[in-house]
């Protein structure tokens, strides 16, 4: 979603477009690809803007879930972290490397026939999940290999 179509999101649900939304927004937008812990995003804020605060991008993150800007992801690290909402859309699917955290993410859809299945087999309808693989990147796995020779 745009600047623009954040803006009116914001309108829409009654709230103000301040600098501080603006901001943490256009940084989220900016950093799309990464996975921003609060403590991440306030580092990349603050170099805009030195009195936006730690409690006000928290406040602000909240705010953005619940209109649902955002997506709180949990990788089993012990902090959340933040990704722009997909529209309705599936959550993406994530592989996350046990030995230097790096997070990344699958682009295309593992479960559409497990969606069908579940549907067929319990009379469930999913409407989102969140898929996590956990194991060893690449460059750790070299990096490993390189130490055992």
């Amino acid at each position: 979603m745009d600047l623009d179509k954040f803006k009116t999101v914001l309108q829409n649900h009654g709230y103000k477009i301040t600098k501080q939304r603006e901001l943490i927004y256009t940084a989220l937008l900016e950093n799309d690809k990464d996975h921003l812990s609060p403590e991440e995003l306030h580092l990349i804020v603050n170099k805009k803007d030195k009195d936006i605060g730690i409690a006000t991008v928290y406040r602000t993150l909240l705010l953005f879930e619940e209109l649902e800007l955002v997506s709180k992801l949990n990788f089993d690290d012990n902090r959340y972290r933040y990704e722009l909402a997909n529209n309705g859309e599936h959550q993406h699917h994530h592989l996350i490397c046990s030995d230097c955290n790096k997070v990344v993410e699958v682009s295309y859809d593992l479960t559409n026939d497990i969606e069908e299945n579940i549907k067929k087999n319990y009379g469930f309808d999913v409407s989102n999940y969140v898929l996590k693989f956990f194991g060893i990147c690449s460059q750790c796995q070299e990096k490993k290999e390189k130490k055992e020779k």
